[in-house]
């Protein structure tokens, strides 16, 4: 039991923080749901990569900090397993590998840690999957121009400013907020969305 001003007890401080965090977040999925073009983005974006992996093309998922986790997330859903047992799909997040990530952004920047990565892996056919709540992210940026060049398509999770990404995306998911943690917490939920369609669509309904 912890005590004093930590406690969370019912009605204490901390309770009522963690109830406001989660109202909070349920509010930013609510204005999702009440936005008429969210459909069509989301029917997009998921087709695109449920087309691709049907195809034997790659999903290629990139992000920074809690995003990066998020992408290694999305990533493993695909490689192992989410709802049902069936084959094993490639998906690879970018950035996970520590040795090349430190050294290309030792030899050439960090603003090129994954748009190397996706010179060497990313293939025409292939989705990128970008994750960046600011849209600004020059790393994720560089990416995004050279899965352009390599015909690799781009699905761009964001918050909802969208930032330069967005227009270099094929298709844009902008989370209507301007909360980083918000953000992340509906970019996640639409990677299990994503997980779950390619499932469906792959494995059968």
């Amino acid at each position: 039991m912890l005590r004093g001003e930590f406690a969370l007890a019912e009605g204490g401080p901390w309770a009522i923080l963690a109830r406001q965090r989660v109202a909070e977040s349920v509010a930013v999925k609510q204005r999702l749901l009440g936005d008429a073009r969210w459909d069509g983005a989301v029917e997009q974006a998921l087709s695109l990569v449920a087309g691709a992996v049907r195809a034997g093309h790659k999903l290629l998922v990139c992000g920074n900090g809690g995003s990066a986790c998020d992408a290694q997330h999305i990533a493993e859903e695909l490689l192992g397993r989410f709802r049902r047992e069936r084959d094993a799909w490639p998906a690879l997040c970018l950035g996970a590998n520590m040795g090349a990530l430190t050294a290309i952004a030792n030899d050439y920047g960090y603003d090129w840690v994954f748009s190397r990565e996706l010179q060497a892996f990313g293939q025409r056919g292939d989705v990128l999957l970008a994750l960046s709540t600011s849209g600004r992210s020059p790393s994720i940026l560089r990416a995004a121009e050279s899965a352009r060049t390599l015909g690799v398509s781009v699905v761009a999770l964001t918050g909802e400013a969208g930032g330069p990404l967005a227009a270099m995306a094929d298709v844009t998911l902008a989370v209507p907020s301007q909360d980083t943690a918000h953000i992340q917490e509906a970019h996640i939920t639409l990677g299990h969305i994503l997980a779950e369609v390619v499932e469906r669509t792959l494995a059968g309904a």
